[in-house]
Protein backbone atom coordinates (compact mmCIF):
# COMPACT_ATOMS: atom_id res chain seq x y z
CA UNK A 1 0.00 0.00 0.00
CA UNK A 2 1.19 3.69 -0.78
CA UNK A 3 2.19 6.20 1.63
CA UNK A 4 -0.86 8.22 0.63
CA UNK A 5 -3.11 5.61 1.57
CA UNK A 6 -1.52 5.02 4.80
CA UNK A 7 -1.26 8.48 6.61
CA UNK A 8 -5.26 8.34 7.17
CA UNK A 9 -5.15 4.74 8.21
CA UNK A 10 -2.43 5.72 10.95
CA UNK A 11 -4.17 9.48 11.83
CA UNK A 12 -7.31 7.46 12.64
CA UNK A 13 -5.53 4.67 14.73
CA UNK A 14 -4.07 6.86 16.86
CA UNK A 15 -7.36 9.09 17.38
CA UNK A 16 -8.89 5.31 18.20
CA UNK A 17 -6.06 4.75 20.94
CA UNK A 18 -6.02 8.39 22.60
CA UNK A 19 -10.03 8.17 22.75
CA UNK A 20 -9.26 4.90 24.93
CA UNK A 21 -7.15 6.22 27.14
CA UNK A 22 -8.31 9.71 27.58
CA UNK A 23 -11.96 7.22 28.10
CA UNK A 24 -10.41 5.06 30.63
CA UNK A 25 -9.07 8.21 32.77
CA UNK A 26 -12.67 9.91 32.36
CA UNK A 27 -13.84 5.93 34.32
CA UNK A 28 -11.47 6.13 36.49
CA UNK A 29 -11.78 9.82 38.04
CA UNK A 30 -15.37 9.48 37.68
CA UNK A 31 -15.04 5.83 40.07
CA UNK A 32 -13.23 7.73 42.13
CA UNK A 33 -14.53 11.31 42.88
CA UNK A 34 -17.19 10.26 45.41
CA UNK A 35 -14.41 9.63 47.55
CA UNK A 36 -11.84 12.01 47.14
CA UNK A 37 -14.14 14.82 47.87
CA UNK A 38 -16.31 13.24 50.66
CA UNK A 39 -13.45 12.30 52.82
CA UNK A 40 -10.13 14.38 51.61
CA UNK A 41 -11.21 17.24 50.26
CA UNK A 42 -13.01 20.09 52.30
CA UNK A 43 -15.90 21.68 51.32
CA UNK A 44 -16.39 25.35 51.24
CA UNK A 45 -18.95 26.97 52.70
CA UNK A 46 -21.64 29.11 51.26
CA UNK A 47 -21.11 32.31 52.93
CA UNK A 48 -25.40 32.96 51.77
CA UNK A 49 -26.52 30.09 53.57
CA UNK A 50 -28.95 30.55 56.71
CA UNK A 51 -27.21 27.15 58.23
CA UNK A 52 -23.24 28.36 57.90
CA UNK A 53 -23.35 32.31 59.04
CA UNK A 54 -26.05 32.98 60.84
CA UNK A 55 -27.24 30.48 64.05
CA UNK A 56 -29.80 28.19 64.04
CA UNK A 57 -33.32 29.17 64.81
CA UNK A 58 -33.74 26.14 67.55
CA UNK A 59 -32.16 23.06 68.68
CA UNK A 60 -33.12 21.35 72.26
CA UNK A 61 -29.29 19.95 72.41
CA UNK A 62 -25.71 19.18 71.34
CA UNK A 63 -26.65 16.31 68.90
CA UNK A 64 -29.70 18.38 67.27
CA UNK A 65 -27.30 20.84 65.51
CA UNK A 66 -26.29 19.78 62.27
CA UNK A 67 -22.84 21.09 60.25
CA UNK A 68 -20.56 20.57 63.16
CA UNK A 69 -17.21 19.84 61.65
CA UNK A 70 -14.73 17.07 62.04
CA UNK A 71 -11.18 18.00 63.28
CA UNK A 72 -9.16 19.49 66.08
CA UNK A 73 -9.96 23.28 66.39
CA UNK A 74 -7.85 26.19 68.43
CA UNK A 75 -9.86 28.58 70.36
CA UNK A 76 -9.14 31.29 72.62
CA UNK A 77 -10.20 34.77 73.58
CA UNK A 78 -12.01 36.71 76.95
CA UNK A 79 -10.76 35.21 80.24
CA UNK A 80 -14.68 35.97 81.11
CA UNK A 81 -15.30 33.24 79.07
CA UNK A 82 -13.48 30.54 81.83
CA UNK A 83 -16.66 29.20 83.60
CA UNK A 84 -18.26 28.45 80.04
CA UNK A 85 -14.93 26.77 78.94
CA UNK A 86 -15.24 25.05 82.12
CA UNK A 87 -18.58 24.06 82.23
CA UNK A 88 -20.06 24.40 78.65
CA UNK A 89 -17.29 22.94 76.52
CA UNK A 90 -16.43 19.61 78.35
CA UNK A 91 -20.11 19.17 77.58
CA UNK A 92 -19.70 20.10 74.29
CA UNK A 93 -16.60 17.49 74.24
CA UNK A 94 -18.60 14.45 75.72
CA UNK A 95 -21.65 14.77 73.31
CA UNK A 96 -19.55 16.09 70.08
CA UNK A 97 -16.51 13.76 70.48
CA UNK A 98 -15.64 14.50 66.47
CA UNK A 99 -15.92 18.66 67.13
CA UNK A 100 -12.12 18.41 69.41
CA UNK A 101 -11.89 21.71 70.84
CA UNK A 102 -8.32 23.37 72.02
CA UNK A 103 -7.91 26.08 73.94
CA UNK A 104 -4.75 28.42 73.11
CA UNK A 105 -2.97 31.21 75.28
CA UNK A 106 -1.79 34.23 73.12
CA UNK A 107 1.75 33.36 72.67
CA UNK A 108 2.93 36.81 73.56
CA UNK A 109 0.86 39.06 75.73
CA UNK A 110 -1.88 37.83 77.88
CA UNK A 111 -5.51 36.53 77.25
CA UNK A 112 -8.49 38.85 76.39
CA UNK A 113 -10.47 39.15 73.60
CA UNK A 114 -8.17 41.29 71.96
CA UNK A 115 -5.42 38.97 71.59
CA UNK A 116 -8.02 36.27 70.61
CA UNK A 117 -9.56 38.19 67.92
CA UNK A 118 -5.73 39.21 66.90
CA UNK A 119 -4.50 35.34 66.85
CA UNK A 120 -8.40 34.73 64.99
CA UNK A 121 -7.20 36.90 61.75
CA UNK A 122 -3.49 35.91 62.14
CA UNK A 123 -5.28 32.66 61.60
CA UNK A 124 -3.67 30.80 64.91
CA UNK A 125 -7.27 30.28 65.84
CA UNK A 126 -10.29 28.67 64.26
CA UNK A 127 -12.58 31.07 65.81
CA UNK A 128 -12.49 33.39 69.49
CA UNK A 129 -14.52 34.30 72.15
CA UNK A 130 -15.49 37.82 72.98
CA UNK A 131 -16.80 39.72 75.58
CA UNK A 132 -16.63 43.09 73.57
CA UNK A 133 -18.10 43.74 70.51
CA UNK A 134 -15.61 43.44 67.13
CA UNK A 135 -13.21 47.22 66.90
CA UNK A 136 -13.72 48.98 63.62
CA UNK A 137 -9.98 48.12 62.99
CA UNK A 138 -10.18 44.42 63.74
CA UNK A 139 -12.57 44.37 60.66
CA UNK A 140 -10.21 46.45 58.80
CA UNK A 141 -7.07 44.03 59.61
CA UNK A 142 -9.59 41.30 58.61
CA UNK A 143 -10.24 43.27 54.91
CA UNK A 144 -6.61 43.35 54.31
CA UNK A 145 -6.33 39.55 54.39
CA UNK A 146 -9.40 39.32 52.53
CA UNK A 147 -11.49 37.98 54.83
CA UNK A 148 -14.72 39.12 57.04
CA UNK A 149 -15.57 38.98 60.66
CA UNK A 150 -18.47 38.17 62.02
CA UNK A 151 -19.65 38.38 65.76
CA UNK A 152 -22.71 36.01 67.07
CA UNK A 153 -23.76 36.87 70.46
CA UNK A 154 -25.11 33.77 72.46
CA UNK A 155 -25.11 34.94 76.62
CA UNK A 156 -25.69 37.92 78.72
CA UNK A 157 -23.23 39.11 81.20
CA UNK A 158 -22.85 42.39 83.67
CA UNK A 159 -19.62 43.98 85.22
CA UNK A 160 -20.12 43.61 89.03
CA UNK A 161 -17.48 45.90 91.79
CA UNK A 162 -16.22 44.30 94.45
CA UNK A 163 -15.36 45.73 97.34
CA UNK A 164 -13.89 45.06 101.04
CA UNK A 165 -16.49 43.52 103.37
CA UNK A 166 -15.59 46.73 105.79
CA UNK A 167 -16.53 49.03 103.36
CA UNK A 168 -20.78 50.03 104.43
CA UNK A 169 -22.40 51.69 101.35
CA UNK A 170 -25.56 51.52 99.96
CA UNK A 171 -24.25 51.44 96.64
CA UNK A 172 -22.63 53.50 93.88
CA UNK A 173 -23.86 55.59 90.41
CA UNK A 174 -22.22 54.75 87.26
CA UNK A 175 -20.53 58.68 87.79
CA UNK A 176 -19.24 57.82 91.01
CA UNK A 177 -17.70 55.17 89.65
CA UNK A 178 -16.29 56.95 87.19
CA UNK A 179 -15.14 59.58 89.53
CA UNK A 180 -13.19 56.95 91.41
CA UNK A 181 -11.68 55.41 88.49
CA UNK A 182 -9.88 59.05 87.30
CA UNK A 183 -9.16 60.22 90.65
CA UNK A 184 -12.18 62.71 90.97
CA UNK A 185 -13.07 60.90 93.84
CA UNK A 186 -10.40 59.53 96.35
CA UNK A 187 -11.49 58.81 99.60
CA UNK A 188 -15.23 56.66 100.76
CA UNK A 189 -16.29 59.38 102.74
CA UNK A 190 -17.33 61.27 99.58
CA UNK A 191 -20.13 58.52 98.74
CA UNK A 192 -21.09 58.15 102.23
CA UNK A 193 -18.78 56.04 103.61
CA UNK A 194 -16.00 55.69 105.96
CA UNK A 195 -13.15 58.15 106.06
CA UNK A 196 -10.52 55.50 104.14
CA UNK A 197 -8.43 56.29 100.97
CA UNK A 198 -10.11 54.05 98.00
CA UNK A 199 -7.77 52.21 96.55
CA UNK A 200 -8.53 51.24 92.62
CA UNK A 201 -7.57 48.23 91.03
CA UNK A 202 -7.84 47.46 87.36
CA UNK A 203 -5.95 45.15 84.99
CA UNK A 204 -4.64 46.90 81.99
CA UNK A 205 -6.36 48.40 78.56
CA UNK A 206 -4.46 45.67 76.75
CA UNK A 207 -5.86 43.17 78.90
CA UNK A 208 -8.68 42.27 77.72
CA UNK A 209 -12.42 43.10 76.46
CA UNK A 210 -13.92 44.07 80.00
CA UNK A 211 -11.24 47.10 80.46
CA UNK A 212 -11.52 47.98 76.81
CA UNK A 213 -15.54 47.97 77.87
CA UNK A 214 -15.26 49.63 81.17
CA UNK A 215 -13.40 52.92 79.96
CA UNK A 216 -15.27 53.03 76.89
CA UNK A 217 -18.83 53.25 78.42
CA UNK A 218 -17.98 53.90 81.82
CA UNK A 219 -14.62 55.98 81.61
CA UNK A 220 -15.90 57.53 78.59
CA UNK A 221 -12.68 57.05 77.08
CA UNK A 222 -10.84 59.05 80.04
CA UNK A 223 -7.90 57.80 81.35
CA UNK A 224 -7.60 55.81 84.37
CA UNK A 225 -6.34 58.18 87.78
CA UNK A 226 -2.50 57.55 88.52
CA UNK A 227 -3.51 56.29 91.87
CA UNK A 228 -5.11 52.97 90.04
CA UNK A 229 -2.94 49.98 90.78
CA UNK A 230 -2.79 47.35 87.71
CA UNK A 231 -2.98 43.77 88.44
CA UNK A 232 -2.72 40.61 85.54
CA UNK A 233 -5.59 38.59 86.77
CA UNK A 234 -9.00 38.89 88.44
CA UNK A 235 -7.63 36.54 91.22
CA UNK A 236 -5.11 38.49 92.33
CA UNK A 237 -6.84 42.05 92.44
CA UNK A 238 -9.98 39.91 94.36
CA UNK A 239 -7.12 39.08 97.07
CA UNK A 240 -5.72 42.70 97.37
CA UNK A 241 -9.36 44.16 97.89
CA UNK A 242 -9.91 41.83 100.20
CA UNK A 243 -6.53 42.50 102.25
CA UNK A 244 -7.34 46.34 101.68
CA UNK A 245 -10.22 48.06 103.39
CA UNK A 246 -10.05 50.74 101.00
CA UNK A 247 -9.95 48.28 97.82
CA UNK A 248 -12.28 48.56 94.92
CA UNK A 249 -12.11 46.43 91.52
CA UNK A 250 -14.35 45.42 88.54
CA UNK A 251 -14.71 42.33 86.44
CA UNK A 252 -17.10 39.55 84.86
CA UNK A 253 -20.07 39.51 87.64
CA UNK A 254 -19.82 35.84 88.06
CA UNK A 255 -16.45 36.26 88.71
CA UNK A 256 -17.15 38.80 91.47
CA UNK A 257 -20.69 37.49 92.74
CA UNK A 258 -20.23 33.94 94.10
CA UNK A 259 -16.87 34.71 96.00
CA UNK A 260 -16.69 34.74 99.37
CA UNK A 261 -14.00 37.47 100.83
CA UNK A 262 -15.33 40.43 99.15
CA UNK A 263 -18.90 42.33 98.96
CA UNK A 264 -19.99 42.69 95.70
CA UNK A 265 -21.84 46.20 95.43
CA UNK A 266 -24.77 47.56 94.38
CA UNK A 267 -24.77 49.79 91.02
CA UNK A 268 -27.34 52.62 90.00
CA UNK A 269 -27.60 55.40 86.90
CA UNK A 270 -29.01 57.76 89.61
CA UNK A 271 -28.09 57.82 93.29
CA UNK A 272 -30.49 56.24 95.54
CA UNK A 273 -31.55 53.54 92.81
CA UNK A 274 -29.02 50.82 93.09
CA UNK A 275 -29.54 47.14 91.72
CA UNK A 276 -27.67 44.95 93.45
CA UNK A 277 -25.84 41.95 90.77
CA UNK A 278 -26.66 39.39 93.12
CA UNK A 279 -29.82 38.11 94.41
CA UNK A 280 -30.87 39.59 97.56
CA UNK A 281 -30.65 39.48 100.41
CA UNK A 282 -26.87 39.44 100.58
CA UNK A 283 -24.92 36.72 102.13
CA UNK A 284 -22.03 37.73 104.18
CA UNK A 285 -18.99 36.48 104.04
CA UNK A 286 -19.09 34.97 107.41
CA UNK A 287 -22.01 32.30 105.75
CA UNK A 288 -19.85 31.72 102.73
CA UNK A 289 -19.29 28.70 101.36
CA UNK A 290 -21.96 27.23 102.95
CA UNK A 291 -24.16 29.52 100.65
CA UNK A 292 -23.31 31.77 97.89
CA UNK A 293 -24.47 34.91 96.73
CA UNK A 294 -25.89 34.34 92.91
CA UNK A 295 -26.42 36.49 89.68
CA UNK A 296 -29.63 38.40 89.52
CA UNK A 297 -30.17 36.77 86.21
CA UNK A 298 -33.68 39.31 86.00
CA UNK A 299 -31.88 42.49 86.34
CA UNK A 300 -29.30 41.73 83.84
CA UNK A 301 -32.25 40.17 81.53
CA UNK A 302 -34.14 43.53 82.02
CA UNK A 303 -31.44 46.27 81.86
CA UNK A 304 -32.25 46.91 85.07
CA UNK A 305 -28.72 46.78 85.75
CA UNK A 306 -27.01 50.04 84.69
CA UNK A 307 -23.25 47.63 83.16
CA UNK A 308 -24.45 44.93 80.79
CA UNK A 309 -23.13 43.24 77.29
CA UNK A 310 -23.30 40.91 75.52
CA UNK A 311 -20.90 37.80 75.27
CA UNK A 312 -19.77 37.38 70.97
CA UNK A 313 -18.61 34.25 69.35
CA UNK A 314 -15.94 35.61 66.22
CA UNK A 315 -16.28 33.96 63.03
CA UNK A 316 -13.81 34.32 60.28
CA UNK A 317 -16.22 34.44 57.64
CA UNK A 318 -13.52 32.84 54.92
CA UNK A 319 -15.45 29.90 53.17
CA UNK A 320 -13.35 27.38 55.07
CA UNK A 321 -13.77 24.58 57.53
CA UNK A 322 -12.94 27.89 60.36
CA UNK A 323 -15.65 29.39 59.61
CA UNK A 324 -17.82 26.06 59.46
CA UNK A 325 -16.44 25.45 63.10
CA UNK A 326 -17.32 28.97 64.55
CA UNK A 327 -21.00 28.56 63.74
CA UNK A 328 -20.95 25.94 64.97
CA UNK A 329 -19.87 26.57 68.49
CA UNK A 330 -22.29 29.00 67.93
CA UNK A 331 -25.01 26.99 67.16
CA UNK A 332 -23.87 24.62 70.08
CA UNK A 333 -24.29 27.25 73.11
CA UNK A 334 -27.85 28.91 71.54
CA UNK A 335 -29.14 25.50 71.87
CA UNK A 336 -31.60 25.20 74.72
CA UNK A 337 -28.99 23.18 76.74
CA UNK A 338 -26.18 24.75 75.92
CA UNK A 339 -27.99 27.84 77.20
CA UNK A 340 -29.20 25.95 80.12
CA UNK A 341 -25.21 25.03 80.99
CA UNK A 342 -24.38 28.79 80.17
CA UNK A 343 -26.78 29.72 83.05
CA UNK A 344 -25.27 27.23 85.26
CA UNK A 345 -21.68 28.94 84.46
CA UNK A 346 -22.98 31.65 85.58
CA UNK A 347 -24.19 34.20 82.87
CA UNK A 348 -27.62 35.28 81.43
CA UNK A 349 -29.59 33.25 78.43
CA UNK A 350 -29.67 34.96 75.72
CA UNK A 351 -32.69 32.65 74.64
Amino acid sequence: MSQKNETPILILSLLITAGLIGGGFWWFTRKNSFNLNQVTTPQPINSTSPNVTQPESSGNNFASIQSVPTGLFNYGGSTSWAPIRLTVDSAIQAARPEFRLRYVEPSSGTPGSGTGIQALIDGQLAFAQSSRQILDEELNRAKQRGFALQQIAVAIDGLAVAVNPNINIPGLTVDQLRSIYTGKITNWNQVGGPNIPIKPYSRRISDGGTVELFVQDILSGQAFSSNVEFVSTTTQALQKVAGSIGGIYYASAPEVVPQCSIKPLPLGRMQGQYIAPYQEPLVLPSECPGKRNKLNIEAFQSGKYPITRNLFVVVKQNNQIEQQAGVAYANLLLTKQGQELISQAGFVKIR
